[in-house]
């Protein structure tokens, strides 16, 4: 038996390397997808660990839902103030390196996080970890636009939006077990090791050209460095006075917007390369954009309950449904499978639909999870009997999921790629104060607007005693109330299929304008002639 263990573990391994060398479309554009992926799987994979922990926690600090919800919240509050300064410099600067050192200090804040000896001390460590992961939201966008064409979008955020599930499944599960057989201490300190091997991947993943001369195409095998990239060369089109590069045929939704003959906002057409342009033009440019106004709004409320919900997971899951801990992590990451599954689909279905032309697809499909999810989730929270939740948590956290691919992606259908960096930093902003809002408020109505305990300590570390049941009965009631954000989430979305085209041809329009100046004239003077 061992014998034959080996060479099935090799043949798995090359299975696995097949499936993942199809979905990534070659070798160049998995290894950025496995690389970016991992960098958003540290931040679940300390949600998952905060989450995982929160009973030791709570009893070793004395604490209740409130605090370990503002130890969750001031991650992005922190988060929300240092993302405009981000934004810029990576619109700026060399994104690989900036995102690679932003790395380095955040392994250091998680070893500073597991020698807490007091609250405080813990929540100031959560401060320098914030600081930290406000370069993440701006860099990934952007290298994202200049690494995948258009069309193939979706799918790709897809993959690397799943990096942050599987982190927090690893959190889950790794740290859970680790504060169970060591201390919670060591649940902190062991995701210093990969981040640290992490930030020297990222450290030397090669840095794409601004505007696409460099992206990777299907089947790729090296990925092109901006150095390696002549303007007006081969792998580019002439470059402008600003460097911008026009290097590809226009992705999906501009072809759809083109062949219906989408008149742009011809006040929002830029005429300049915006690269040099202040912050605040910029934060005010990217909000007169309407769908990215909706985009932003639809996000923060999609993520809002998503992090008040695995911020009190296992406890909800030990006292709701009578289940230990380790079950209940168990099942958690079962339940996370299902997110992971919506975030490959969600990606796919709409970059489907709109290469068959639908041009809205990429809004629409949000909408419809959106709405839809509510209806699933509703039922799943209220019941106590794991048989009829299990399937129905499954279904909630796909269409949970699902929206997310597909709305990134559109933000880069509406803005020029030049602005990419500080267009996610304003939407980062806005979602973080959002997201980190949400542990801090569903730990507070669960505590004293519906009647939990102070602190889960009260029942154990998840035998179901009368502290824990306590506890969950008021995140049950909490859940049930959050659910309201997400009607509005999809009636808000909804919003977005009218102005998601005329944006679209807005975005098109200005790169072709910084282009080819001349060019744009004589189509604006077309036009109007007509």
């Amino acid at each position: 038996m061992p014998g034959q263990a080996v060479p099935a573990a090799r043949r798995a391994a090359r299975r696995a390397r097949h499936v993942a060398l199809h979905a990534a479309d070659g070798p160049a554009r998995l290894r950025v997808v496995l690389t970016l992926a991992a960098v958003l799987g540290l931040s679940g994979a300390d949600t998952g660990t905060i989450s995982s922990t929160t009973g030791n926690l709570e009893r070793a600090f004395n604490v209740g839902n409130t605090q370990i919800g503002v130890l969750l919240s001031v991650v992005g509050l922190v988060g929300a103030v240092f993302t405009i300064p981000a934004g810029i410099l990576a619109d700026r600067t060399r994104r690989t390196r900036l995102l690679g050192g932003s790395i380095v200090v955040w392994a250091a804040a998680t070893v500073v996080s597991g020698a807490a000896t007091s609250y405080l001390w813990l929540l100031l460590a959560r401060v320098g970890l914030g600081a930290a992961t406000a370069v993440t939201g701006p860099t990934l966008a952007s290298l994202t636009g200049d690494y995948f064409p258009p069309a193939d979008r979706g799918r790709m955020y897809g993959l690397i939006l799943g990096g942050d599930l599987v982190g927090s499944g690893f959190g889950y599960l790794v740290s859970g077990d680790l504060s169970s057989l060591t201390t919670w201490r060591v649940a902190f300190w062991w995701l210093a090791i990969p981040s640290l091997a992490l930030a020297w991947v990222v450290w030397r993943l090669p840095e794409p050209a601004r505007g696409g001369s460099s992206r990777i195409a299907a089947g790729q095998e090296e990925i092109k460095d901006e150095r390696d990239v002549e303007p007006g060369g081969r792998d580019g089109a002439a470059a402008n006075a600003g460097g911008q590069a026009r290097a590809e045929k226009p992705g999906a939704a501009e072809r759809a917007v083109r062949q219906a003959e989408v008149e742009p906002r011809r006040e929002l057409v830029l005429r300049e390369d915006p690269t040099s342009r202040p912050w605040w033009w910029a934060v005010r440019y990217v909000l007169r954009v309407r769908t990215n106004v909706v985009i932003i709004m639809t996000s923060a409320l999609g993520y809002f309950f998503f992090a008040g919900l695995r911020s009190f997971a296992i406890i909800f899951a030990t006292g709701h449904y009578g289940l230990s801990k380790p079950v209940a992590t168990s099942l958690i990451v079962v339940i996370g499978a299902g997110a992971v599954a919506g975030v490959f689909a969600g990606g796919r279905v709409a970059d489907g639909l709109l290469r068959r032309g639908h041009i809205r697809a990429r809004v629409l499909v949000p909408a419809v999870c959106l709405l839809a999810l509510p209806l699933v989730l509703a039922p799943a929270i209220a019941t106590t009997a794991v048989a009829v939740a299990l399937p129905l948590l499954i279904l909630g956290a796909f269409l949970l999921a699902a929206p997310n691919p597909p709305l990134d992606a559109a933000r880069l259908d509406i803005m020029h790629p030049r602005l990419w960096g500080r267009a996610e930093a304003v939407r980062t902003v806005l979602r973080s104060i959002g997201e980190s809002a949400a542990p801090l408020l569903f730990g507070y109505v669960s505590q004293y607007v519906f009647g939990g305990p102070g602190s889960a300590a009260a029942g154990g570390d998840g035998g179901g005693g009368n502290g824990q049941a306590g506890n969950a009965a008021g995140l049950e009631y909490a859940f049930l109330v959050f659910l309201i954000p997400l009607v509005i989430a999809g009636l808000l979305s909804l919003a977005a299929l009218r102005t998601y085209p005329r944006d679209v041809a807005t975005a098109s329009a200005s790169v072709r304008a910084i282009d080819d100046p001349a060019e744009q004239g004589e189509e604006s003077r077309g036009r109007h002639a007509a």
